[in-house]
């Protein structure tokens, strides 16, 4: 036997015991396939104990290695309370490894299925975690436009058990050369929660997460945009032309309202930049929770889970109302009633909002250019420019940081961490300096 095994003497004197006399001990003992036979063919493991039995059966049990035409070696696997396991290597030094690793599992009884993760790979993986799980979320759409961009890289072609933290650094690496940290860090979320899910809820359970052991980028891309009105447009234009271009000149938010092409974009923009609303709370607006009278909108539903209630100044309400007054005058001698919860105050999706504020921004840039070349002025490269829409609500808790504390604020713009508003504090300076005197 063995090393692990009993030694010959040891057997023998064993089966003296048990047998009671020098007529039961073999005269001639040899090993085969760790079991000792006596004369006879009896083998001396049948006096052996169960222990020993099961021992020298499991040592037979060793791992096949054999090769598969000119450049694959295939492992086998098998052992008793196990099903059988085979996988195909490149080389003899890799199946060997794989073999060894998986009778020492079983060995320990920590052995789990890898067949489901070896044959799922991560592009049905996405697939199957926007079916199940990206529709259930509020931000289904935005994150349907992550997977999209995630079902197109090479990995997504490999299966999820052979993805390392190795290969999710190197995709990090390549992404942060053409998008933001933040962009980045959104991805790498999402492909993070299809590894939690699959191990959680999909039978993969020794599917480990790559993307856990990578370092994750610092976002850096804080947008600390403000909205230039007239006055600072104006005086950006210097020089002598400023008090003839005082009478005809607008801030940025009345020059793209102008220039929008959806009867729409003029109210959202307001009320967003009023209100500090998302856009899509804006969109998703129901006139049964507005009450112009208490001057009050209520949010059943944020992006944070909580509802909230959004006092309106006097702009906002005027803009409300004004579209109340419409909608009254067009629903006249019909069934339609602005009590139905249903209707929307804005029947647009959120996704519209964002291309024609794009559209409208675009416009309205080269209108100020035009009006510049035909004053002879020179533009202001700021004017204009990188002007997204949720600067529109960084705009707005801007202007309202300056009139509410912290504590306040976070009721008005539904931030669940105070320290999340100071990024959206940024008090001119002439303002400070307004409060010294």
């Amino acid at each position: 036997m063995r090393k692990r095994g009993w030694r010959l003497s040891q057997a023998l004197e064993f089966v003296m015991d048990r047998g009671g006399g020098s007529n039961s001990r073999p005269s001639h003992c040899e090993c085969k396939n760790g079991a000792f036979y006596g004369n006879g063919s009896s083998a001396i493991s049948d006096y052996l104990p169960q222990s020993c039995h099961n021992r020298s059966s499991r040592q037979r049990e060793m791992p096949t290695i054999r090769k598969r035409g000119q450049y694959q070696w295939e492992a086998q696997v098998r052992r008793r309370g196990y099903p059988a396991q085979s996988k195909t290597f490149n080389t003899k030094a890799e199946a060997e490894a794989w073999a060894s690793m998986i009778e020492s599992e079983m060995s320990r009884g920590v052995w789990v299925s890898r067949s489901e993760a070896e044959a799922t790979t991560l592009f049905e993986a996405l697939q199957r975690y926007e079916e199940e799980i990206s529709l259930t979320k509020k931000g289904a759409a935005q994150e349907s436009s992550i997977i999209k961009t995630c079902r197109a890289i090479d990995l997504a072609r490999r299966p999820l058990a052979t993805i390392r933290s190795a290969d999710v650094a190197k995709l990090r690496d390549q992404w942060l050369k053409d998008y933001r940290p933040a962009t980045v860090l959104r991805r790498l979320a999402v492909l993070s929660h299809v590894f939690n899910i699959a191990r959680k809820e999909w039978g993969m359970d020794s599917l480990s997460n790559p993307v856990e052991l990578v370092r994750k980028p610092q976002p850096n891309n804080a947008r600390t945009r403000r909205i230039a009105d007239t006055d600072s447009a104006v005086s950006a234009a210097g020089g002598e032309e400023s008090e003839s271009l005082r009478g005809a000149q607008d801030g940025e938010l009345e020059r793209v309202a102008k220039a929008s092409g959806s009867p729409l974009l003029p109210s959202i923009i307001w009320l967003a930049v009023e209100t500090a609303m998302r856009r899509g709370e804006i969109v998703s607006l129901l006139w049964v929770h507005v009450d112009l009278n208490r001057r009050v909108v209520h949010l059943p539903s944020t992006k944070n889970g909580d509802a909230r209630d959004v006092p309106l100044s006097s702009r906002a309400v005027a803009v409300l109302q004004t579209l109340r007054d419409a909608r009254d005058s067009a629903t006249i001698g019909t069934a339609e009633s602005y009590e139905d919860e249903a209707d929307r105050v804005f029947k647009i999706r959120s996704d519209a909002v964002t291309r024609a504020f794009e559209r409208a921004v675009s416009r309205a840039r080269s209108r100020y250019v035009e009006e510049s070349k035909a004053t002879q002025s020179r533009p202001n490269s700021k004017f204009l420019t990188d002007l997204r829409f949720h600067d529109l609500r960084h705009e707005a808790t801007s202007r309202l940081a300056s009139i509410f504390p912290m504590h306040e604020l976070t009721k008005i713009t539904g931030h669940k961490d105070p320290r999340m508003l100071m990024r959206y504090y940024h008090p001119r300076a002439e303002e400070l300096a307004k409060r010294l005197a």
